[in-house]
């Protein structure tokens, strides 16, 4: 999103326009039966559509010598099975939480990536709705979990790291676990993925800008050390985005297995 007069550059009498929240604030781009649909909205509903095509493609019709689309699911499917659910949850208790993470690690990653497409040029990540969303589902399954797994009065002191064993400090652990798992661990999961996404958008910006400001005079010189950062910031993010969506279902992982851990 490159909201700038295209004649506006340095020396041309326009200060620069620098990115800020006005370039995470969309207008609407059509109503569909009331509700208005704006461009982060369009790109994560074809984020969803993206991921459902390319796993239905590659294994609607799985093949016992797989084609070039399965042998890419398949790769990006096993790397997050056995790199992330089978390492938190060992492979017998995890298998059953494996399309849900796997679903998730895709939906975010494509949803990131977006920030990089031309055109598209947003990373829908960097809107707090978006995160939190699918945060709240995470804390939903794991608080669901939770519950089932050690019962009412179970799940509590399992969320509250409940131990007469920790004597005069019980009171207090029990506060500070209590909130850091049921408050704070949601908050951190959500806002651990907006932050970045949100910051990363806002150099790409600013350098992207700062480029075409610059393209005029002697200020092509600097114009051209802006365009150089542009690109490595580019392939920076390119690397962030996927270590965002690992580390956002890394958390979930480890979040279920710990609704699903034996108390002690």
């Amino acid at each position: 999103m490159l909201a700038f007069e295209t004649d506006c550059h340095i020396f041309s009498g326009c200060g620069f326009p620098a990115p800020g929240l006005h370039s995470f604030v969309f207008d609407p781009l059509f109503t569909v039966g009331g509700y208005e649909f704006n461009k982060p909205m369009l790109l994560a509903l074809l984020s969803t559509v993206i991921v459902v095509w390319f796993f239905w493609a590659a294994f609607g019709k799985a093949k016992v010598v797989p084609g070039k689309l399965q042998m890419i699911a398949e790769a990006g499917y096993d790397f997050v099975r056995r790199g992330i659910v089978y390492d938190a949850l060992g492979k017998k208790e995890g298998e059953k939480y494996v399309p849900f993470i796997v679903s998730l690690f895709f939906f975010v990653w494509i949803m990131n990536i977006w920030s990089i497409i031309p055109i598209a040029q947003f990373p829908v990540t960097s809107i707090i709705a978006f995160p939190a969303g699918l945060a709240g589902i995470v804390y939903l399954t794991w608080m669901y979990l939770t519950f089932k797994k050690h019962g009412f009065v179970g799940g509590f002191k399992h969320l509250s790291g409940y131990d007469k064993s920790l004597g005069a400090v019980l009171p207090m652990i029990v506060v500070i676990e209590f909130l850091s798992n049921v408050f704070v661990r949601p908050f951190t999961h959500a806002v651990r993925l907006f932050a970045n996404m949100f910051a990363g958008h806002l150099l790409l910006l600013m350098f992207t800008i700062g480029t075409w400001y610059l393209l005029n005079g002697v200020g092509i010189v600097y114009a051209g050390a802006s365009f150089v950062m542009t690109v490595l910031l580019t392939a920076f993010e390119l690397f962030i985005q996927a270590v965002q969506a690992y580390v956002f279902v890394l958390l979930t992982a480890n979040y279920i297995q710990g609704a699903l851990a034996e108390q002690h």
